[in-house]
């Protein structure tokens, strides 16, 4: 259906669609959340591996960590 990728006239076709469907009003709050989703997905993929592995390391740690004598 789409070998060669997605063409001009596709995606007029798809935003005339987008825009008959939600209207005018509503397309810079779709691009916006669409933005802010693409962003989140990118961060959590390259992610910041040492936030996630201090978060881990906190909840392995006992509670009483108390040093010994």
């Amino acid at each position: 259906m789409f070998a060669g990728g997605i063409g001009m006239t596709e995606l007029l076709v798809i935003l005339v669609i987008v825009l008959i469907i939600f209207g005018a009003g509503k397309l810079p709050e779709i691009g916006s959340g669409l933005g802010k989703g693409i962003r989140n997905f990118k961060k959590a993929t390259i992610g910041e591996p040492d936030e996630i592995d201090s978060e881990t390391k906190e909840k392995e740690l006992p509670k009483d960590s108390s040093p010994e004598k």
